[in-house]
């Protein structure tokens, strides 16, 4: 039976290795739980465990209810927090999943909705977001930071709570096909060369065949299609364009570009936030949905005069004013000897952090 850790009781007895953020299994299974075990389940924040339905002195075990406040307080996990231990639960569902049999789409939805709803009024999340990141497990973090950062978008673009919850399935499972056969592509210490692209350019139409026929809506698997399409036609996998995308798929076309571009990789170093939707503001006119984009960039560039901020050469400095044509590029007073550095002028220069 599966129980969370505060209902077990020493004598209970783990039948399945209890997994966390480790190579190894925290506990075992075929452990007989003693007190110490119950500690070392609350210290990694474990949610779930599976334990025989009699202790180990041939009792029967009986999980008590947990109370409402009880329940309560186990759902106020802080949002990064709450963030790891979705991962982490993606990894366990995803790396157990052989593709031919039916996903648990109730499991999913009551794993991911609650993250994004925690998440979507909240923008320092997702200033902070690409500082929550592991290369080696980077499409796990990637599709449950997809789904936040959608969310958040879907929200400030007035979409309803259904819309949304929509977006947020859409993005976590965007890279299903990924996930199926080429989760090790990024795994490589060096960019990706042209063959590995080409197979890449494959996945959304097999994340949609994975997809095709599980108890989600069609928008949902319309977004997880063109999720990788672009406005002037030179997406993939079918380079539909302007008003053949689904705004489902413009908001994630935006989400995924920006997370993948601050997140740390085998082979590279993490981006700024900052310098990277200067980038995307430069780059993508043609590409990206300029309304979705717009609510990323009032979302990341909301600087306030006084706002203190670390700048890529290590400088610290406090804001001092900002041109709202040039946003990620304000007047900055330097910390270090009070001179003002107008960052318009100061092209290798930009913002690293807020502090």
């Amino acid at each position: 039976m599966k129980v969370h850790p505060q209902q077990i009781v020493p004598g209970c007895l783990i039948t399945k290795d209890v997994i966390g953020n480790t190579v190894t299994p925290i506990i075992p299974r075929n452990t007989v739980v003693e007190p110490i075990h119950i500690q070392v389940l609350e210290k990694f924040r474990i949610s779930e465990i599976e334990v025989a339905n009699k202790l180990v002195t041939g009792e029967e075990f009986e999980a008590e209810e947990l109370t409402e406040e009880e329940e309560q307080s186990l759902q106020k996990l802080p949002f990064f927090e709450h963030f790891v231990d979705v991962v982490k639960q993606t990894r366990i569902i995803f790396e157990n999943w052989d593709y031919r049999t039916p996903l648990d789409s109730k499991r999913i939805r009551e794993l991911i909705l609650p993250l994004t709803e925690q998440a979507e009024d909240k923008r320092d999340v997702i200033l902070k977001l690409h500082h929550y990141n592991d290369p080696k497990l980077y499409m796990y973090y990637h599709m449950v930071a997809m789904a936040v950062i959608s969310t958040y978008l879907a929200k400030r673009l007035g979409f309803d709570e259904s819309e949304r919850h929509s977006v947020a399935l859409a993005a976590y499972l965007s890279d299903l096909g990924m996930l199926k056969s080429q989760k090790d592509v990024y795994l490589k210490e060096r960019s990706i060369d042209y063959n590995e692209y080409e197979q890449i350019q494959k996945h959304p139409i097999e994340s949609y065949r994975l997809l095709e026929k599980e108890p989600f809506n069609q928008d949902v698997k319309i977004a997880v299609l063109q999720h990788h399409e672009r406005l002037d036609g030179s997406g993939y996998p079918l380079g539909v364009k302007m008003d053949k995308l689904h705004r489902f798929a413009k908001i994630l076309a935006v989400a995924d570009m920006f997370h993948a571009m601050t997140s740390e990789r085998m082979y590279r170093q993490k981006q700024s936030p900052y310098k990277v939707i200067e980038e995307m503001r430069k780059d993508q006119l043609t590409q990206l949905d300029m309304e979705v984009l717009n609510e990323l960039v009032r979302c990341i560039v909301n600087f306030g005069n006084g706002t203190e901020i670390k700048l890529s050469n290590n400088e610290y400095g406090t804001i001092v004013f900002t041109d709202e044509r040039y946003p990620t590029r304000p007047l900055v007073r330097l910390r270090k000897n009070k001179e003002i550095l107008n960052l318009i002028d100061e092209k290798d220069l930009y913002i690293e952090e807020i502090l």
